[in-house]
């Protein structure tokens, strides 16, 4: 098991239409290797997770909203899908700035599903190689991307912050090993 102790990852989310296994499972897998894992959302009150974009999932407790949060204070940042959740995160202007903070800081951000619609609205992706839900595979391109791949999990380092991206549930294994790896080798943000 790895030992994150003290490690301060930040998730983004809206209150409505995120994908349940999305957030869920990275959140506590990282909380289980001693990460402190903030959910920040766009209103303090419940966040209404989905099952497949439509059945009802879990309600999760935020801790913070979107626009109270200092992103200085973490040093990852994750981005889950749910394609409601994704496309109103992307017209949020506070957590596009979020993005870019992290972007532009050099540290690394995790995204799945249709959660890279906030790097394409935040200009992050140029260059980059990522993946995510199939859908968003010309959005991506257009954002000059340099290639979008249909694989379970990429890791790409270039362009001065490291991208993790992954397709769907189906790859949650991957997307949170991948996670580990990229915390393991980055030193503490302090």
């Amino acid at each position: 098991m790895t030992d994150f102790t003290g490690r301060r990852i930040l998730a983004i989310v809206t209150n409505y239409g995120v994908e349940q296994d999305e957030l869920v499972v990275p959140v506590e897998h990282l909380r289980g290797e001693g990460a402190q894992v903030t959910i920040a959302a766009q209103k303090d009150e419940p966040v209404q997770t989905l099952v497949g974009d439509k059945d009802p999932g879990r309600a999760v407790d935020p801790t913070t909203t979107i626009d109270a949060v200092d992103a200085d204070e973490f040093e990852m940042l994750l981005i889950p899908g749910g394609t409601l959740n994704a496309d109103s995160l992307r017209l949020d202007d506070d957590a596009v700035a979020i993005v870019k903070s992290f972007a532009a800081t050099g540290r690394p951000i995790a995204a799945i599903c249709h959660g890279p619609w906030a790097l394409v609205q935040a200009d992050v992706v140029s260059g980059k190689t990522l993946t995510s839900y199939p859908s968003l595979a010309t959005d991506i391109r257009n954002a000059h991307a340099s290639s979008w791949v249909d694989e379970e999990v990429v890791l790409d380092r270039s362009n001065g912050y490291p991208l993790i991206t992954s397709r769907t549930p189906d790859d949650l294994e991957a997307f949170t090993s991948r996670i580990d790896e990229v915390l393991s080798s980055q030193s503490q943000h302090a």
